[in-house]
């Protein structure tokens, strides 16, 4: 995936960096903040090669990209200076849509540290169960602490990202952080706790309090900080400032904290607990089946970041938490299982591909590609994803399954359901989880029907002479390059050799020299000149990426023979690149041609690899 190039198309697309507030992004999709979220593209964005979809819900401009997020992300910082109007950039959206804003910039960048605390500690209580290790050997010690970091420094963590999110100074904040877990002071509350009598700053009472792997208590003294920072700004000298504004703000930010933020913090979090526990006892099983039923719809609007902080917070309350997780265990599963059901039942073989690759990361946790790749795009696996999950919440609340140690929900994090000195949980979350696909499964074969495409009428003799509705066949595509042909495959980039772009051909070129392989238009340039976009008179679209990667060398090697929108004939001269220049900067000059609009033509045929010359057949698209 060309990653700078896409990230030039999304910025573009979405209003330019001026329409841009702020940008986070989670395992699979690109989070806007926009000013103005009726400037977007929506069709050209949907429609640009590496974007799997778009969505507009919760205050939020979501644009899917898949597991390449990270790179993508990356690119656009990199295009762009976004913290320069974030900060007195006027927000007019509605209260829910900043809650939930708010709650998903402050959680999703501590995920991955606490999916990564989860499945070590879910390996590690395999290990137990099966005697590898025992509880008291130095081993299974230093794991254990190991995973127990995460949650135990849960609050720097969380003071990092909610400074972020509230654009106060970040090391502030994790010294805040640092206060409610210094060793000195849950010294004197647990002294305090045993032997009575109180903790006082100043006269002013410290409630006696253990805020290690608690979530609100920092959050609400990071919010406090965002407003007492600029007032010790204002009111601190300009010879003194640089030291007189952190004292000031440490010292109210912290007290505050100890004195009242922290125990008010502490008591919402009990109280979140407690009434968790008193739905348990009332009706237990309510709650997993609506989460099963109902999480697409709450990940697709971008709400369910506001269920995870109740997991998390169920887990370093009580020890398990068994609404959240197990809920969502059951809808990810069944997001996946419609997904494989479609591939199974969809007589497409573009649909086959597409549903069983976004169906197998489903079942791992990852459901974005599932969810718009191919269940919200059909509705009907959608309905059936919905049904398995509510069947597989309802038996995991039912017997009360508990999770453990969090992770991403899906099968590959079933191991954090080990617990209590007991495998009843596993067993009962195994169950669960294949209820669901099951029962999704079967909805799927019943409800889903491949999209049928109406016939046309019969021509008039006004009809015929415009562009025929019917897929494009009969076409040839010669070799714009002299070397060795290869099947795409041997491409090391996942987007080509994985099929995504579209079906094609590679060419490990021996001259230097790309050659129109059609007659047709040129319809895309690059500013690095390492690819080219055509369009054949007969309507395929061709797209030739000279080299992998190389569009890191920004044009050099590269000079183009023709511009956007000229017409070619096959053997025109497109691009002339250095082979040897490209391959001493460590770069591959393997050339994928790519018909980007392979769902859109008929049957492809490629050449055997092999010897290939400049004019050869290389593809054959027949009816």
């Amino acid at each position: 995936m060309n990653y700078k190039e896409l990230a030039k198309t999304i910025i573009t697309n979405v209003g330019g960096e001026e329409n841009i507030q702020s940008l986070t992004h989670c395992a699979t999709r690109l989070r806007f903040n926009l000013k103005d979220d009726s400037k977007p593209q929506e069709s050209t964005l949907k429609h640009t090669p590496g974007i799997m979809g778009v969505v507009n819900k919760g205050g939020q401009y979501q644009v899917i990209i898949g597991s390449d997020v990270g790179n993508v992300y990356n690119e656009i910082t990199a295009q762009t200076n976004l913290t320069s109007d974030q900060e007195t950039a006027e927000d007019d959206r509605g209260r829910v849509a900043k809650i939930i804003d708010t709650i998903t910039g402050i959680f999703t960048p501590i995920l991955p540290a606490i999916t990564a605390a989860g499945m070590l500690k879910a390996v590690l209580s395999l290990l137990v169960v099966f005697n590898v290790l025992t509880a008291e050997s130095q081993s299974y010690q230093i794991l254990n602490f190991m995973a127990d970091a995460a949650f135990y420094f849960l609050p720097i963590l969380l003071a990092a990202s909610s400074a972020q999110k509230f654009k106060a100074n970040m090391y502030l904040a994790m010294m805040v952080g640092g206060i409610l877990l210094h060793p000195n002071f849950i010294a004197m509350v647990t002294a305090v706790n045993e032997a009575g009598g109180g903790i006082h700053l100043f006269g002013l009472p410290i409630s006696p309090v253990s805020y290690s792997s608690s979530v609100i208590p920092i959050i609400l003294s990071v919010w406090f900080m965002s407003y007492v920072e600029p007032i010790a700004d204002k009111v601190s000298p300009k010879a003194i400032k640089f030291f007189s504004k952190p004292l000031l703000t440490i010292f109210v930010v912290g007290t505050v904290a100890l004195v009242a933020l922290g125990p008010l913090g502490y008591m919402i979090s009990e109280a979140i607990s407690t009434g968790i526990q008193a739905l348990e006892t009332v009706s237990p099983w309510i709650v997993p089946l609506l989460i099963g039923a109902f999480t697409p719809l709450f990940v697709a609007t971008g709400t369910h970041y506001g269920l995870v902080p109740i997991g998390i917070n169920n887990r370093m309350t009580t020890g398990y938490d068994t609404v959240i997780y197990p809920g969502m265990l059951a809808s990810n599963v069944s997001q996946g299982a419609a997904a494989i059901g479609v591939g199974f039942k969809s007589k497409d073989s573009t649909i086959k591909q597409l549903a069983f690759s976004a169906g197998l990361t489903g079942l791992f946790g990852i459901t974005e590609p599932a969810l718009y790749g191919v269940n919200l795009r059909f509705k009907t696996p959608l309905y059936a994803a919905m049904i398995g999950g509510g069947f597989g919440g309802l038996f995991m609340g039912i017997m009360r399954v508990r999770n453990f140690s969090g992770g991403s929900p899906g099968l590959l994090t079933l191991p954090s359901y080990i617990g209590d000195d007991t495998l009843r949980h596993l067993t009962n979350a195994c169950i669960g989880a294949a209820i669901s696909i099951v029962v999704t499964f079967i909805a799927t074969l019943f409800l889903y029907k491949d999209p049928v495409t109406e016939e046309a009428p019969e021509a008039t003799p006004a009809d015929k002479e415009q562009e025929p509705t019917h897929q494009i066949s009969g076409a040839e595509i010669k070799a714009p390059l002299k070397g060795e042909l290869k099947s795409l495959q041997a491409v090391n980039d996942g987007m080509f050799s994985e099929e995504i772009l579209g079906q094609g051909v590679a060419i490990e070129p021996t001259v230097g020299e790309v050659l129109a392989p059609v007659n047709g238009t040129v319809t895309a340039v690059f500013d690095s000149k390492h690819a080219i976009g055509l369009t054949s008179e007969e309507g395929i679209e061709l797209l030739i990426h000279v080299g992998i990667d190389t569009v890191q060398l920004n044009g050099e090697g590269y000079a183009y023979q023709v511009e956007k929108g000229q017409k070619v004939t096959v053997g025109d001269p497109l691009i002339t690149f250095d082979i040897e220049f490209i391959k001493e900067k460590g770069y591959p000059v393997i050339t994928p041609i790519v018909i980007t609009n392979s769902a859109e033509v008929g049957d492809i045929l490629t050449a055997n690899s092999g010897p290939i010359t400049f004019g050869d057949q290389i593809i054959k698209v027949i009816g």
